[in-house]
């Protein structure tokens, strides 16, 4: 909806003001709705000493649906949805269709490209991303 409304000096809403206040009010979402086509999924990313736990919400969403992949630590979810809902009610034909497309990046530092495993269950993606072995963060130079 609107933000805050100017009043004028005498404290009152001019005109335009309930114009506009009418118009936010019947073009956004009702009531505060979400959905595919505006917001996107929420991902928690949690870091331990040898792996980083990413767990993206994904209500409804099935495998099929879903897309993995890792390049250079930053791993990326996609989900694309495709619904086309034909029923017959009566004499009348209704038809759905229905498209949406998110897609959610993450760059993690020390990923390991290998032994990555994801699991879907109850509409959370779970993945186990393992870290690179780092053989310490600091390393002595002898001076020759």
């Amino acid at each position: 909806m609107a933000g805050l409304i100017p009043f004028n000096r005498r404290n009152e809403l001019s005109d335009r003001n309930i114009y506009n206040m009418m118009d936010d009010f019947f073009n956004d979402a009702w009531p505060f709705r979400r959905n595919l086509m505006s917001d996107t999924f929420k991902v928690d990313v949690q870091e331990s000493d040898s792996a980083y736990t990413i767990e993206a919400e994904l209500p409804g969403v099935q495998k099929e649906e879903i897309s993995l992949s890792l390049d250079d630590g930053r791993l990326s979810i996609c989900v694309e949805r495709n619904a086309d809902v034909n029923k017959d009610v009566g004499n009348y034909i209704h038809r759905e269709r229905h498209w949406a497309s998110m897609e959610r990046s993450i760059y993690l530092a020390e990923a390991a490209d290998e032994d990555v495993d994801a699991n879907l269950s109850d509409g959370v993606l779970k993945i186990t991303v393992p870290k690179k072995a780092v053989s310490g963060r600091s390393k002595h130079i002898e001076i020759k």
